[in-house]
């Protein structure tokens, strides 16, 4: 590595300073620090929300009011009885366990298992899976 000279580098210090208090500022802070001096009775007034991450809570509160007057009871949509009960027979008739059946159709163990117990939200492009696997009509009498 002829040719190459001496790394050097380069130590000059760098300072970084607080930007200067403006005019006003200082103006306030010369005030209080009298007033200090003086013996003067100093009020300081906190801001709400000064120096939080909270917006203000008059939103949320009507929100909240919302979510309590509520009175429809949402749920989701589940596997029909019919569907649970055609899916299980159709799979003992074939004689496939569970895990099976789920790899046959490319989906996990555990959503033939909730298709079985009634708790999945039913999904035609499984159920119409299920129905080619098994060789079968699942749903309704065609």
């Amino acid at each position: 590595m002829s040719g190459v000279g001496p790394i050097s580098q380069d130590w000059e210090p760098v300072v970084i300073r607080k930007k200067a208090p403006n005019a006003a500022a200082k103006r306030d802070e010369k005030a209080v620090n009298a007033a200090r001096r003086s013996g003067a009775e100093i009020e300081t007034v906190k801001k709400a929300t000064a120096g939080t991450n909270k917006a203000a809570s008059s939103s949320t509160t009507l929100n909240t009011r919302k979510l309590d007057d509520e009175t429809e009871n949402l749920a989701h949509e589940r596997v029909s009885t019919d569907l649970k009960k055609n899916i299980m027979q159709a799979r003992m008739d074939k004689k496939m366990t569970q895990a099976q059946l789920a790899q046959m159709i490319n989906e996990k163990p555990q959503v033939i298992q909730e298709y079985e117990s009634g708790k999945a939200i039913p999904n035609q492009q499984i159920i119409s899976k299920l129905e080619r696997a098994l060789g079968t009509k699942l749903r309704g009498k065609k």
